[in-house]
C-alpha cells in the first residue's frame, strides 16, 4: 500500500478560498479521492496547509489517476483558478508498512 500525499502550502489568508474551490471540485467531480482519501488542513507551521491523502495498492494505480485528472480539461480550468492560491507544493508518496488497525 502507498500513500500519496499532495501538500500545498497556501498564501496567506487564501484557506477559504481553497476550501471552496477544493469544495467545488469534489461536488463536480473534478477532484475524486480512492477510498479511504482524505483532505487535511494544518493551521501550524510556516503556513496554511491543504493537504490531500489517497491510499493505492501500486504506484501504478496512483499514475492512472493522476494522468486521467490531469488531462481532464475541466481539471485543467480549476486548476488555473487555485494555483494563484498556492504559495508552495510538494509530493510525498509513502509506502506503507504496518497496515492500520
Amino acid at each position: 500500500m502507498f500513500i500519496v500525499r499532495e501538500i500545498f502550502c497556501l498564501q496567506f489568508g487564501r484557506y477559504k478560498e481553497a476550501k471552496a474551490l477544493t469544495d467545488e471540485a469534489i461536488a463536480s467531480g473534478i477532484l475524486t479521492l480512492p477510498a479511504g482519501g482524505r483532505i487535511l488542513t494544518d493551521f501550524t507551521g510556516e503556513s496554511y496547509r491543504l493537504i490531500i491523502e489517497s491510499p493505492y495498492p501500486t504506484l501504478a494505480a496512483f499514475e492512472m489517476d493522476l494522468s486521467k485528472e490531469l488531462n481532464a480539461e475541466i481539471w485543467k480550468k480549476w486548476y488555473e483558478k487555485f494555483k494563484p492560491l498556492i504559495k508552495s507544493s510538494q509530493r510525498e508518496i509513502l509506502k506503507q508498512i504496518i497496515p492500520a488497525s
